[in-house]
């Protein structure tokens, strides 16, 4: 076994199977199985690797069945997560009774009009923030605070995520709040709503993001995929009364029917799931020199013509994309959706920079000192 390298949270192994001598990549997560070095025999988990599923090409390692990490620490905090598994986990939620932040979760009930972007798919997450970061440039204020309130419907240690250390490291994310059965964030919560409670009053975000961590179910069936969540996520931002921005998952480089163009994730989620009315953003595709882009554009404004009006009374939003490619080449962490990178399919990237520039605008215009919690900053 080798130590290749390490990010928060997470190491990446070489680890050589007794036998036959074959070598695959492990990760592996220090709090829960301690820290392997050199030599050490480990117990992984390589089956979704066996079936070339999407766990990021890792077998996970479950133990180091020779030497034992020492019981932690007793420390405060009674939420279990990824519950009644062998790996469950406790951790302090940051809206539980133990917590210093107990009493302000507690009393919170609104958002203060909080922009909030909604994805389907973890590699979104980049590109919202480039877009959000390039729009408040242009406007002439500071790039906003962002908070990521990380769903459940992926991977659920935080710590699989490189985007979210390299975020975090880069300064362009202020916290990480993991939700659910979803652990390892700078913030534990319960729900999405005390998640997203928690990235405003206790964070002081001026821009919040949902979305699933790495990795996301699909059946291939209308309704069998994890990213329905979407849906949910917007009727949890509009309870709370924040300002929901969906931003849509397109592609002009996804083989298959049901992805091409706005993939049926979005057109299902905000279609059919969200009950609470949001702005979602198209961007616009027609304003491309890439002849490519254009011809996507047209189809793209034919599939979401159905999300807005009386149907589903969405708000439609173009936002021009002519700047944000430049933007998205600034990101400080790699951009890549289903393997494919920026110059690979750009348009999956565009979409999710125009929704951050609308969220960023968004927060623009509804900025003020009446409107911000006490701790957050004002100095726009």
């Amino acid at each position: 076994m080798s130590v290749d390298r390490a990010w928060r949270g997470a190491q990446e192994l070489t680890v050589q199977f007794d036998g036959d001598g074959d070598s695959v990549r492990a990760l592996a997560y220090p709090e829960l199985v301690g820290e392997p070095v050199v030599g050490d025999r480990v117990l992984v988990n390589a089956s979704a690797l066996d079936r070339e599923l999407g766990t990021g090409g890792y077998a996970l390692v479950i133990a180091l069945p020779e030497r034992l990490p020492a019981d932690p620490p007793p420390t405060p905090g009674h939420l279990v997560k990824a519950r009644y598994t062998p790996m469950q986990t406790l951790v302090l939620g940051v809206d539980e009774q133990e917590s210093e932040h107990h009493r302000v979760l507690a009393e919170a009930d609104d958002l203060l009009d909080m922009p909030v972007v909604v994805a389907d798919l973890h590699s979104a997450l980049p590109a919202i923030i480039a877009g959000a970061r390039h729009a408040a440039q242009r406007a002439g204020i500071a790039p906003p605070r962002v908070a990521y309130v990380m769903t459940d419907g992926g991977a659920l240690p935080a710590w699989f995520s490189r985007n979210v250390s390299g975020l975090r490291a880069a300064g362009w994310l202020e916290t990480c709040v993991t939700v659910g059965q979803a652990f390892g964030g700078d913030l534990e919560a319960a729900t999405v709503h005390t998640g997203l409670l928690a990235a405003r009053h206790v964070s002081g975000a001026d821009i919040a993001v949902v979305a699933q961590g790495p990795g996301n179910l699909g059946t291939g069936t209308r309704w069998g995929f994890s990213g329905v969540a979407a849906g949910e996520a917007i009727n949890a931002v509009a309870a709370l009364r924040g300002r929901p921005v969906a931003a849509l998952r397109i592609s002009g480089a996804d083989k298959r029917s049901r992805h091409h163009g706005v993939s049926h994730h979005s057109l299902t989620a905000y279609g059919r799931v969200a009950l609470a009315r949001a702005d979602v953003v198209v961007p616009d595709l027609a304003g491309s020199t890439d002849p490519d882009l254009v011809a996507l554009g047209v189809k793209v404004d034919l599939q979401v013509t159905g999300l807005g009006g009386r149907s589903c009374g969405h708000r439609l939003v173009r936002i021009p994309v002519t700047d944000l490619y430049d933007a998205l080449e600034a990101s400080p962490v790699a951009l890549s959706t289903m393997g494919r990178g920026l110059p690979d399919d750009p348009a999956a990237f565009l979409a999710s920079a125009a929704a951050g520039a609308h969220a960023a605008a968004l927060y623009r215009e509804a900025r003020g000192p009446a409107r911000l919690p006490s701790h957050a900053r004002d100095d726009h």
